[in-house]
Formats: structure tokens, C-alpha cells, sequence
């Protein structure tokens, strides 16, 4: 096929790197190797290996996949690092900078060899239905066709978006990494209010979860902005409004997000070891 994605070489395929490669077969893969002690199989013409050892030194790869724990990549390093010489890095890895990383490939590579290419990004839970949102940030030595690789294969687990500085990451993941479990707090908070509001626990789950979604897909459909569809909603002096009266008062959810928002992003900057900002 002509426009088969190109041959991976996926280090970790847990939850996230599990739906990127689900997502991939349904486009079409060229024979890959899949680095995963825990999978128990990937289907013909695919190669499942539980070593980074175990990738034949002749495997050529048009990209490299890290998606494994960002605590035990490093571990892997040395053994994929003559795989970064023939094809970029694509890591989906929290908290891990794209420089450190082509930093530690470096190391493992023999003196004077060039500096590999690392692409980072960030997708969301959502990548597992195919609904997923990835946002990337590509280093300057990038080219516009590994660019558009990157692109290619986290569209096959739904919308992807580029950012211009690595530092915007850190917002990223406070929102669109971490948003889904908000998300799902609302819906459980809903369903536990119904219940104590005197609905049966079935009818509570069933109506919250239906709203929270149909919501989310009208938003993406319909093409109006939120605020334009939360406007629609409220009719003056409806139940809407008042409940709108209460979330929206300023200690309420505006300042309740907007510093749980702040927290996570410096969460980030911990964790990838960047100064933290206030």
C-alpha cells in the first residue's frame, strides 16, 4: 500500500503506547517491532519483543516510539541509541524535556556521532477510542517531513496541534493531559448529586455520563464556541441560571480551575526538572 505508515519501532506499549498502536494497524503498518514485556501478542507481520535487545540490528525504522514509563526510559537508552541514528524519536513521555533526552542518546552514541532528533508530545486518554488530542513540540533541527510524520501517526488516534516553545508543554499537560479526569469529575459529581437528590443510582450514572458527552460532541460539531453554547443554554432566570450563579461566582469554579490548572502545570515543571514559575 502506498500510503502504509512506515515501519515503528514502539519501546512501551502500555495504555498509551497500546492505542497508538491500535490506532496505526487500522491505517495500516508497515512490519514493525513492538518493545513490551507485558503485551501478550501483536498480529502478523509484527514482531513483539520483550528486550530492546531482541531488535535485530538491520531493523530500519522510520520512527522511533518512546511510550514506555518515563522513570525506566533510561534504562533503554543505550540499546535504541543506534536506532536514533537512521530515524527521529517520537516521545510521548510526561515530564521528560526533548533536549535531556537527545542528550542521554548522545551519551550512548560512539564520540562525534550526530545529535538525534527528538519530537515531543503529549496525547490524552481519549487516544484509546480514537478521540484523542496530542499536542507537539519538534526541536529546530527537525525537518518538516519528520514534522509530518509525527503528525500522521498521532492522527490516527484523533487531533494533533503543534506548539512553538517546549515550555508551553508543561500548560499543555495541565489541560489536555490531565483535563479528561476533570472532565470525569464532573461527571461523577453529577451522578453523585443525582443520587442524593433522590434519583436511582442507575438513572443518575446514565443521565450524567449521556449529558457530559453529548455535550463535549455538540461543542465539536456544532462549530460555536463554549461560552456562545453556554449562553444557548441559559435562558434568564431558568434553573441554568441559577445554577451558572453559583459555579460561576469568582471563588467558585473560575478560580477553582484556574488553580488546579496552575498546580498541575507546575507538577510539570517538576517532574521534567524545569524552574518553576509562579
Amino acid at each position: 500500500m502506498a500510503d502504509m505508515l512506515p515501519p515503528v519501532l514502539l519501546v512501551g506499549c502500555g495504555n498509551m503506547g497500546g492505542a497508538m498502536l491500535d490506532g496505526w494497524l487500522k491505517e495500516g503498518l508497515a512490519p514493525s517491532f513492538i518493545i513490551d514485556r507485558h503485551r501478550p501478542s501483536v498480529p502478523a507481520p509484527h514482531h513483539l519483543v520483550r528486550s530492546e535487545d531482541e531488535v535485530p540490528d538491520s531493523f530500519h525504522p522510520g520512527m522511533i516510539v518512546l511510550a514506555t514509563k518515563p522513570q525506566k526510559v533510561d534504562a533503554v537508552m543505550s540499546a535504541i541509541a543506534p536506532f536514533a541514528l537512521r530515524a527521529p524519536v517520537l516521545s510521548v513521555l510526561a515530564g521528560r524535556r526533548s533536549g535531556d533526552l537527545a542528550d542521554r542518546l548522545t551519551d550512548a552514541l560512539p564520540a562525534g556521532s550526530p545529535m538525534p532528533v527528538v519530537i515531543r508530545a503529549m496525547p490524552n486518554t481519549p487516544s484509546s477510542i480514537g478521540q484523542g488530542m496530542s499536542v507537539c513540540y519538534a526541536p529546530p533541527a527537525a525537518t518538516p517531513a519528520q514534522r509530518a510524520l509525527c503528525t500522521r501517526l498521532l492522527r490516527a488516534v484523533g487531533d494533533v496541534a503543534w506548539i512553538d516553545h517546549e515550555d508551553q508543554m508543561d500548560v499543555v499537560t495541565a489541560i489536555s493531559g490531565s483535563g479528561p479526569a476533570y472532565v470525569f469529575l464532573l461527571a461523577e459529581l453529577l451522578e453523585e448529586t443525582g443520587v442524593a437528590q433522590g434519583l436511582p443510582p442507575a438513572l443518575a450514572r446514565q443521565i450524567a455520563r449521556q449529558t457530559v458527552a453529548g455535550a463535549g460532541a455538540l461543542m465539536i460539531q456544532g462549530g460555536m464556541d463554549a461560552a456562545t453554547l453556554r449562553r444557548n443554554v441559559t435562558s434568564p432566570g431558568g434553573t441554568t441560571q441559577q445554577a451558572l450563579e453559583v459555579l460561576m461566582a469568582p471563588d467558585a469554579w473560575p478560580a477553582a480551575l484556574a488553580t488546579a490548572v496552575r498546580a498541575a502545570a507546575r507538577r510539570s515543571r517538576e517532574l521534567s526538572g524545569a524552574s518553576p514559575v509562579s
